[in-house]
């Protein structure tokens, strides 16, 4: 029977034989060291903490803008408000009614309210980003005055907009293209026609978010790496993202029929959309970050060795010791001359 001494060491060495044997699992286990190594839970939950506080200011100013679009349509804005008193019969349709009054009168303080919450959560959250980017790259934040860490925070952030706005419309080009060429082929009508759209549509998809993915990954670290040591990492997150979008819509047709798990299941959903998002990013980033042939560590620089030289001792720190001197050769010749005495007699 083995000792139990032996278990552990033969667990050891299986473990080693694994990562030995098989590359790609052995690269799964140096991420997940660096994951855990430099704070991967932490910086996911302040990554979607901060993502969650960014959607009420941005509710609204979509509010504030769509009350500006509405005042200047006043067939539109009737009709709204008849669509709200029929769905929402009795005293809470004029309550919700006289809510939508109050918002179209609000508009600019709403907007303006919400932009100036919006840029302050909309930093934190690409400063909690970008750290989290640079760490999982093991490279060393440089120390920056803060004017210059928010300017550049904020810039990456209208940056990251702007590729997922250019993203969302590759997207939306691509099926209103295959809508069009099945119109011009008169098979529009058919059945089978949607899923192929819908299926057609997800290599554009797929090629959006890797050039998305693949910017986040080597221009938002406080360093900015390679792209070539990026770009399987962006491939892998945007196959990711995409199955993530897949089991959202899933779950929203789930919890759609019921008018509770309409409400609160959508938010939940949310919720776990958002931090399984998060979590893929900061783990795909460690994961690319120890591939064979990532950059190397950015190690910190060695402090400088300072010397320090003895200064020579004062004369008020040497005189105590001239006296002691004096005195012990004093002493030995005064016990020479009685031994010698002692000696004679």
């Amino acid at each position: 029977m083995n000792s139990p001494e032996a278990t552990p060491s033969a667990a050891v060495a299986g473990w080693r034989r694994l990562r030995l044997r098989y590359r790609w699992f052995d690269h799964i286990v140096r991420a997940v060291d660096r994951y855990i190594e430099h704070s991967g839970y932490q910086y996911v939950a302040s990554i979607s903490y901060f993502s969650l506080l960014s959607l009420i200011p941005m509710l609204m100013v979509a509010f504030a803008v769509a009350g500006y679009v509405l005042v200047g349509q006043p067939h539109l804005l009737e009709q709204l408000r008849d669509g709200i008193t029929d769905a929402v019969p009795g005293p809470l349709g004029k309550n919700v009614r006289a809510l939508l009054d109050n918002l179209i009168s609000q508009r600019i303080k709403v907007g303006t309210l919400g932009l100036v919450v919006a840029l302050y959560s909309g930093w934190n959250w690409m400063n909690a980003l970008r750290d989290s980017l640079t760490a999982m790259w093991d490279q060393q934040r440089v120390e920056q005055r803060l004017w210059r860490v928010v300017f550049k925070d904020l810039l990456a952030l209208v940056s990251l907009a702007v590729a997922l706005l250019i993203s969302f419309s590759l997207t939306a080009v691509g099926g209103a293209l295959g809508s069009y060429l099945l119109r011009l082929a008169h098979v529009d009508d058919e059945s089978w026609t949607h899923t192929a759209v819908s299926v057609g549509s997800i290599p554009l998809a797929l090629l959006a978010d890797w050039l998305v993915f693949l910017w986040v990954l080597t221009k938002l670290p406080r360093k900015p790496v390679g792209t070539r040591s990026a770009m399987w990492g962006a491939l892998v997150a945007a196959i990711g993202f995409e199955l993530l979008k897949q089991a959202g819509t899933v779950y929203i047709g789930l919890i759609s029929d019921s008018p509770t798990g309409a409400a609160f299941g959508s938010v939940i959903g949310l919720l776990v959309f958002i931090s399984l998002v998060s979590r893929l990013l900061v783990f795909i980033t460690a994961w690319t970050s120890t591939a064979r042939d990532a950059p190397a560590r950015d190690l910190p620089e060695p402090e400088p060795v300072v010397v320090r030289v003895a200064a020579p001792p004062r004369s008020g720190a040497l005189l105590p010791a001239v006296v002691g001197v004096v005195i012990g050769v004093v002493s030995a010749g005064l016990i020479r001359r009685r031994s010698a005495r002692s000696a004679r007699s």
